[in-house]
C-alpha cells in the first residue's frame, strides 16, 4: 500500500472513529439514525451511479429510498412516542416494502424512457433501496432496540469484528494465500485469506466480550462472529459482483484511500442483519 494511500486511510481513521463513537454511546438513539441514515444514502447514491445510467433516475431513486429507508426506521414502536397517534397500528413496517416496490413502479410507468430498459431500471431501484438501506439501517435498529451504553457497544461489535476480520484476512491471504477463494468474482481472495478473517473477527469478537459486552455468553460470541464472518465476507463479494458486471474499480470516492462507502460497509450489509436477528432471538428466549 502507498505511503500516500496508507496516510489518507489513517487520516479518515482519525477523524472519523471520534464522531462515530460519540454518536453512538449518546443516550438517545437518533444521532446513531442519522449518521447510519446518511451512509445509507451515500451508499445508495453510489450503487445507483453504477446500476443506472440516467441521473434522473438515479436522483428518483434515492428519495424514493431516503423516504423507505426513514419510514421502516421511524415506523417501529420503539422509534415512536408511547402517545403517537399511528401506534395504534402496532409495527406497520410491511407497508414499507410496498412503498419500496410500489413508487418505483409508478415512477418508471410514467417515465418509462428507453422501453427496452425499464424492467433491469426498476429492479437496479427496488434492490439498491433494500440492499445498500434497509440492510444497513439495521445496524442502527441495534442501538435503539438494545438502548444506552450497551447498544453503542453492540454497534462497535459489528465495526471491530468486520474490521478484524478485514484485517486477518489481508494478512492471511498475503502471506499465505495460494488457492484462490472465487477468482471470477474477486481474483485477490484467497481460501487462506478466508480462514483468516473468519479467526480474525472470531478474536475481534472474543476482545469485545472481555472487554465491553458482559450481557454476550461465549456461546454468543461463536454464533454471531463465525456464522456472521461468514456472511460479512459473502457481503464483500457481494459487492464486488456488483462492481465487476458494472465495470466500476471502487463504488465511489469520498473516502480517501478508502474509496466510496459502499466499499467500505459492504461486510456490514450482510453482518449487522444477522446480530440484530440474533439480539431478537435472544431476547425472546431470555424472555421465555
Amino acid at each position: 500500500m502507498a505511503l500516500g494511500n496508507l496516510a489518507s486511510r489513517l487520516l479518515v481513521a482519525v477523524v472519523a472513529a471520534p464522531l462515530l463513537l460519540l454518536a453512538f454511546y449518546q443516550r438517545s438513539h437518533i444521532p446513531t439514525f442519522v449518521i447510519v441514515f446518511g451512509a445509507s444514502l451515500l451508499a445508495m447514491w453510489e450503487l445507483f451511479a453504477m446500476m443506472l445510467e440516467d441521473k434522473r433516475d438515479r436522483v428518483a431513486s434515492l428519495v424514493f429510498g431516503a423516504l423507505t429507508v426513514a419510514a421502516y426506521y421511524w415506523m417501529h414502536p420503539a422509534s415512536l412516542p408511547d402517545r403517537a397517534p399511528w401506534m395504534l397500528l402496532g409495527d406497520s413496517r410491511h407497508v414499507v416494502f410496498a412503498l419500496a416496490i410500489i413508487s418505483p413502479g409508478l415512477y418508471y410507468l410514467f417515465r418509462f424512457g428507453d422501453m427496452t430498459t425499464v424492467a433491469r431500471r426498476m429492479a437496479a431501484t427496488t434492490f439498491g433501496i433494500v440492499y445498500a438501506g434497509i440492510l444497513l439501517i439495521t445496524a442502527a435498529e441495534l442501538k435503539r432496540d438494545i438502548g444506552g451504553t450497551d447498544g453503542g457497544h453492540m454497534i462497535v461489535f459489528v465495526l471491530v469484528v468486520v474490521w478484524f476480520g478485514d484485517t486477518g484476512a489481508y494478512f492471511a491471504g498475503r502471506f499465505l494465500g495460494r488457492s484462490k477463494l472465487y477468482e471470477a468474482v474477486s481474483p485477490k481472495k484467497t481460501w487462506a485469506g478466508a480462514f483468516g478473517g473468519l479467526g480474525g473477527s472470531l478474536l475481534g469478537g472474543i476482545l469485545m466480550k472481555l472487554f465491553f459486552l458482559d450481557r454476550l455468553g461465549w456461546v454468543d460470541v461463536v454464533l454471531l462472529t463465525l456464522p456472521g464472518a461468514a456472511l460479512a465476507q459473502m457481503g464483500d463479494l457481494a459487492e464486488s459482483l456488483i462492481k465487476r458486471s458494472t465495470g466500476v474499480k471502487d463504488s465511489g470516492a469520498i473516502l480517501p484511500g478508502h474509496g466510496g462507502i459502499l466499499d467500505r460497509i459492504d461486510a456490514v450489509l450482510y453482518f449487522a442483519p444477522w446480530v440484530h436477528l440474533y439480539m431478537q432471538a435472544r431476547t425472546f428466549v431470555d424472555a421465555l
